[in-house]
């Protein structure tokens, strides 16, 4: 729910997600933070990306924080997005893009 905080997040020491209702404390920890929970480039050009969002993206707010992202882009376009409440969901929803990106590579390369 966004409540008074305008739905701004930080995650702390252990990777957890807390609202922070400063917008200024949330924007200089957005600005110097290493949001990346991972990225991986394949051959091909297709890049895999997961971030922490820092902002819930639920829109609704009336379910559980969507604050991190996967986005597989081609090199010129994005190609696929997902969004997760939690970082075990981020972290798994990564792995799924890229095996089936790289299922696409290899299917790609025998034909």
């Amino acid at each position: 729910m966004i409540g008074d905080f305008g739905g701004r997040y930080v995650l702390d020491d252990d990777g957890n997600p807390r609202p922070e209702p400063d917008l200024m404390t949330w924007a200089r920890w957005f600005e110097s933070f290493d949001r990346h929970v991972a990225l991986d480039r394949l051959p091909n050009g297709v890049s895999v990306s997961t971030v922490f969002l820092g902002l819930d993206h639920s829109w609704a707010f009336n379910g559980p924080p969507i604050l991190w992202e996967t986005m597989v882009h081609d090199g010129k376009n994005w190609i696929d997005q997902d969004r997760y409440a939690s970082l075990a969901a981020a972290k798994e929803g990564h792995a799924a893009a890229l095996l089936r990106e790289k299922m696409k590579m290899h299917a790609a390369m025998k034909s």
